[in-house]
């Protein structure tokens, strides 16, 4: 499906985000649709009140940056007010009760539950029980937000989606699962390129592959061959590597010689931080074909459109 001849309805029937594996590719247009939306007006210097008197609380299981920073600038940007809820795997062990925690604040008046290093079995119960949304920015499972912002960026840098070649290079993590799931719905075609010790999970891998062929490779050269966007993740987020894991990753850092293979306007990709000299080199990921500082800015504009369309 073109995303440029979709007409947008801006409105989604959805009350959760959690994986994208739960959204047809109409609802992922429409999410996209309304980021452009809100970056527009945010370059116009045009308030959006959609969230006036709406609370948003974040129960972050681990540490985040430009989440965190993106989710609460994006919350006032709106109107809205945001709260951080104290997160201890002490408590949830010692009987917090998940349904407990979101009908009180609810009751609190809060609309919305953004959640980051829960467990997907966790997000699962929190939304069969929440009258609230629940939106999960990552886990260990999958990364919903950066996906969607990611497509977006492609979308407004390549003018389409359907029909450009991804090449995703590294550890097969919850990045690499929500990405493959996003492009394959968008009608991209979608190279998948690990070493063996750290391929994607093969459930996640099957489920994506119900929408479309993907590519599946422990070859670079092979999976980037042709491709429209080149993308990696750091290997050292939340969990470093040993030195023997360093070697077995280092054939797969994304370099000058590696993006030669690629289309001569390749674009790279790279969700942040990145450890620049081990899964890109400082010259790609700071170079003319890097996408890294638009997909910084463009997670603000994202969070803001899933908060006003999900949010009801």
């Amino acid at each position: 499906m073109d995303i440029n001849r979709y007409i947008p309805s801006y409105g989604l029937d959805k009350k959760h985000l959690t994986k994208l594996a739960d959204y047809s590719t109409e609802e992922i247009f429409e999410l996209l649709y309304a980021t452009k939306a809100m970056k527009a007006k945010f370059t116009a210097h045009e308030r959006t009140n959609i969230l006036n008197d709406v609370t948003v609380a974040l129960l972050f299981g681990d540490t985040s940056l430009r989440m965190r920073s993106a989710l609460e600038i994006g919350i006032r940007q709106l109107g809205g007010t945001c709260v951080s809820l104290p997160y201890s795997h002490k408590d949830m062990n010692a009987g917090e009760n998940i349904k407990d925690i979101v009908n009180v604040i609810y009751r609190y008046g809060v609309a919305a539950l953004v959640t980051r290093g829960i467990d997907q079995t966790n997000i699962d119960e929190f939304c069969a029980v929440s009258p609230l949304t629940i939106i999960n920015s990552s886990n260990e499972d999958f990364n919903p937000l950066q996906t969607l912002c990611d497509l977006f960026t492609i979308w407004e840098k390549k003018n389409k989606l359907e029909g450009l070649k991804i090449a995703y290079v590294g550890k097969g993590e919850n990045t690499a699962v929500s990405l493959i799931m996003g492009a394959i719905k968008c009608g991209m075609e979608v190279a998948l390129c690990s070493p063996a010790e750290f391929s994607i999970n093969p459930v996640h891998l099957q489920h994506a592959e119900q929408y479309g062929n993907i590519l599946v490779t422990d070859n670079p050269a092979e999976a980037v061959r042709n491709a429209d966007v080149v993308y990696t993740d750091s290997y050292l987020y939340h969990s470093p590597v040993s030195e023997k894991e360093r070697e077995i990753l280092r054939p797969y850092q994304v370099n000058n010689a590696l993006m030669g293979l690629a289309k001569h306007n390749a674009a790279f990709m790279h969700p942040l931080p990145a450890s620049r000299g081990i899964e890109v080199t400082e010259d790609v990921i700071d170079g003319k074909s890097s996408m890294v500082l638009e997909q910084g800015e463009n997670k603000l504009h994202l969070i803001k459109a899933a908060l006003a369309l999900l949010i009801k």
